[in-house]
C-alpha cells in the first residue's frame, strides 16, 4: 500500500485537517481586524463546511478496508459513527458562535477540529497503540479548550484537573495495554484475542483487565474515576463541556466497547446474582452501579445546572456501561443509538445554560427562573433535553434506555442474572426526574430574582441550533427506528 492509497482511506480525517488550518490561517490573517462577533461567525461557517465535506465525502463514498493490522479499520459501523460525531461536532459549533468567552478563534475552531480528528482516529482503529496515539490527541486537544477562558479562574482550575487525572488515566491505560501485549505479542485487538483464547485468567491478564477499565473508567467519568468531571464541566468554556460530554463520551464509549469486546474476547466472566464467574463483566457491573447511584443521588444536591449535568453525565455514563456488559457486538446498535441521542441532548442542554449564563451572569438554578416568559423557544427546547435526559417517552433518552436495558437483561436465563442491575438502573432513573424537573420548575413556575429590562434575545443561529437537537431528540423517541435500522444494517454488512 502506498501513501496515496492511505490518504484515500483517511480522506474524511484529511479534509478535518486541513479545515483546521485555513480557519487557523483565516483568523490569524483576513479575519484579524474584524468585529469578534464577525470573526466567530465566519471561523464557524469554515469549520462546519469542513465537518459536512468530510460527512459528504463518507456518505457519497461508503468503504471498507483494515489497513495495517487495524492501524485504521473503516466499514459501515465505524463510517456512522463517524458521521454521528461530526455532526455533534458541528452543533458545538453553533453554540460557539454567540460565545465571546476569548479573542482567539482560530485556534479555539482549530482545537475543536483537532479533537474530533482524534476522537475519529480513535473510532476508526482496532490497534492499542493507535488507541492510545489517539486518545492522547484528543485528551491534549480537550486540556486546551477547557482552560481556554483565560478570564474566568475556574477554568484554569478545571483544566489543571482535568489534566493530572487525565495523565494519570492515560499511565493506567498504557500499562494495562502494555502487559496485554505481553501477554499477547500482537496489538491488533483480534489478534490479542486469539493469542489468550483458552489461556483463562493467570495473574497478570487480570491486571490487565483492571488498569484497562481503571484507564477507560478516566474517559468515560464512571464511579470512581469521575472527580474530573464536575470541575470540568462547570470550569471550561460553555461549547467546551458540550464537547467533553457529548463527542468525547461517544468515542470513549465505542472503543471501550470495543476493547472490551474483541481484545478480552473470552475472559468476559459473569455479573449475573449469585452467579458470579471473575472476568471483567463483573468488573464493570460494580463500576456501573456506583455510577448510576452516585450520580444521581449527587444531582440532586446540586445548585449549579452545570455541575447538576456533569452528576448526570456520571449516571449515565453507568447506563450506558449496561450495554459494554451483554458484551455481544450485535448490541452496538444499543450503545451508539444511546451515546448518540444523549450527546445530542447534552449539548442542546449546554447550549441553553450558555444563553442563560449571558443573561443572568451565572448557571445557578435561580438564574433559570422566569426563562419560559424571556424565551419561550428556548426554554421548550430545554424542556425536551430535559425530559429525555430523564427518560420520559416518546422522547429519544426513553428508546436509548429501553434499548440498553433490554440488551443488559438478553433474552437467555443466563443474562437475566443482570435483572438486579437494570432493576437498580429503572430505580436511578426515577430519582434522576426529581432533579431534571427541579430545572424546569424554575423555568416554568419560578418568578425571576431581577425585574430590569429584557435582555436581546439569542441569536437566530443558537435558536435554530437549539431548535434542530430538539426535533432531532422528539423524531429519533417516535421513530427510534430510523437509527436503529441504520445500525443494524451497518452492523451486518461490516460481518460483525
Amino acid at each position: 500500500m502506498n501513501y496515496m492509497d492511505l490518504l484515500k482511506f483517511a480522506a474524511p480525517e484529511t479534509i478535518i485537517v486541513i479545515t483546521a488550518l485555513v480557519v487557523l490561517v483565516a483568523d490569524l490573517t483576513a479575519l484579524r481586524e474584524l468585529e469578534l462577533k464577525f470573526r466567530l461567525i465566519i471561523g464557524g461557517m469554515i469549520s462546519s463546511v469542513g465537518c459536512l465535506a468530510a460527512i459528504g465525502w463518507m456518505l457519497a463514498l461508503p468503504q471498507q478496508a483494515n489497513l495495517l493490522e487495524g492501524m485504521l479499520v473503516l466499514d459501515p459501523v465505524v463510517q456512522f459513527v463517524k458521521i454521528a460525531l461530526l455532526v455533534l461536532t458541528i452543533f458545538t459549533v453553533l453554540i460557539s458562535i454567540e460565545r465571546d468567552f476569548t479573542r482567539h478563534v482560530g485556534e479555539y475552531y482549530a482545537l475543536v477540529l483537532l479533537a474530533s480528528l482524534g476522537m475519529m482516529f480513535l473510532i476508526s482503529s482496532e490497534d492499542i497503540l493507535m488507541i492510545f496515539v489517539s486518545l492522547e490527541l484528543t485528551s491534549l486537544s480537550l486540556y486546551i479548550l477547557t482552560a481556554f477562558n483565560k478570564r474566568n479562574a475556574k477554568s484554569a482550575e478545571a483544566a489543571l484537573k482535568y489534566f493530572l487525572f487525565g495523565g494519570m488515566s492515560a499511565a493506567f491505560t498504557l500499562f494495562g495495554l502494555s502487559l496485554l501485549y505481553g501477554l499477547a505479542g500482537a496489538t491488533n485487538l483480534g489478534q490479542i484475542a486469539s493469542a489468550l483464547k483458552g489461556k483463562g485468567l493467570d495473574p497478570v491478564l487480570v491486571i490487565a483487565i483492571v488498569m484497562t477499565v481503571i484507564g477507560f473508567g478516566f474517559k468515560v467519568a464512571a464511579v470512581p474515576f469521575h472527580l474530573w468531571a464536575p470541575d470540568a464541566y462547570e470550569g471550561a468554556p460553555t461549547p467546551s463541556a458540550a464537547l467533553i460530554a457529548s463527542g468525547s463520551k461517544l468515542a470513549s464509549f465505542f472503543i471501550f466497547a470495543k476493547v472490551m469486546m474483541i481484545g478480552f474476547y473470552g475472559v468476559e466472566g459473569s455479573g449475573a446474582w449469585r452467579a458470579y464467574s471473575p472476568g471483567w463483566v463483573p468488573v464493570i457491573a460494580v463500576i456501573a452501579a456506583a455510577s448510576m447511584v452516585l450520580g444521581n443521588l449527587a444531582a440532586i444536591v446540586q445548585s449549579s445546572v452545570r455541575r447538576l449535568l456533569a452528576y448526570s453525565a456520571i449516571a449515565h455514563a453507568g447506563y450506558v456501561l449496561l450495554a459494554v456488559l451483554s458484551h455481544d457486538k450485535q448490541n452496538l446498535p444499543s450503545l451508539i443509538y444511546y451515546v448518540v441521542t444523549y450527546g445530542l441532548t447534552t449539548i442542546g442542554a449546554f447550549g441553553v445554560v450558555a444563553v442563560v449564563q449571558e443573561r443572568a451572569g451565572g448557571d445557578r438554578l435561580s438564574d433559570f427562573a422566569g426563562l419560559s416568559r424571556k424565551s419561550p423557544l428556548v426554554a421548550f427546547c430545554m424542556m425536551i433535553f430535559m425530559l429525555s435526559l430523564a427518560g420520559i417517552p416518546p422522547l429519544a433518552g426513553f428508546f436509548g434506555k429501553f434499548y440498553v436495558f433490554t440488551s443488559a437483561i438478553g433474552t437467555g436465563a443466563k443474562n437475566l442474572g443482570l435483572l438486579w442491575l437494570v432493576i437498580l438502573a429503572i430505580g436511578m432513573s426515577a430519582v434522576s426526574l426529581f432533579y431534571y424537573l427541579q430545572v424546569l420548575k424554575q423555568i416554568y413556575i419560578a418568578e425571576p430574582e431581577s425585574t430590569d429590562a429584557p435582555a436581546a434575545p439569542p441569536s437566530v443561529v443558537t435558536q435554530a441550533a437549539l431548535a434542530l437537537l430538539a426535533l432531532a431528540i422528539v423524531v429519533l423517541g417516535c421513530a427510534p427506528n430510523l437509527l436503529i435500522a441504520k445500525l443494524v444494517s451497518a452492523i451486518n454488512l461490516a460481518g460483525l
